[in-house]
């Protein structure tokens, strides 16, 4: 009896050539890191600095703060997930809910 090959199987083998290579993988993992890093921790700021209870000089201070280390672990993240897809998926949802975010408080200000 004969198996039939699996559904993700069968879609790599409609794939062109070029598109199954591994550094392929490599490259978005990296660009996600790189470009999904830096608007995580653009967004990570604006929102911070909106939301948090003290003065302004000091939760713009502590945002920034606060960027840097999530624009350090955006990277962690990239390569510690299964898939490519997963790490773009990762940086981008919380980016898009921390601008939505920070769009409502700036409209609320």
């Amino acid at each position: 009896m004969t198996r039939k090959p699996a559904a993700s199987a069968r879609v790599l083998d409609v794939l062109p050539a070029w598109y199954q290579r591994p550094w392929l993988g490599v490259l978005s993992r990296t660009l996600a890191s790189i470009l999904g890093g830096y608007a995580l921790a653009a967004s990570v700021n604006v929102f911070l600095s909106l939301a948090l209870p003290m003065q302004r000089s000091q939760a713009v201070l502590t945002s920034m703060l606060l960027a840097i280390l999530a624009c350090a672990c955006a990277p962690l993240w990239a390569f510690a997930t299964r898939s490519a897809a997963r790490a773009w998926i990762g940086i981008a949802v919380p980016t898009l809910l921390l601008a939505l975010g920070s769009s409502l408080l700036g409209a609320w200000a």
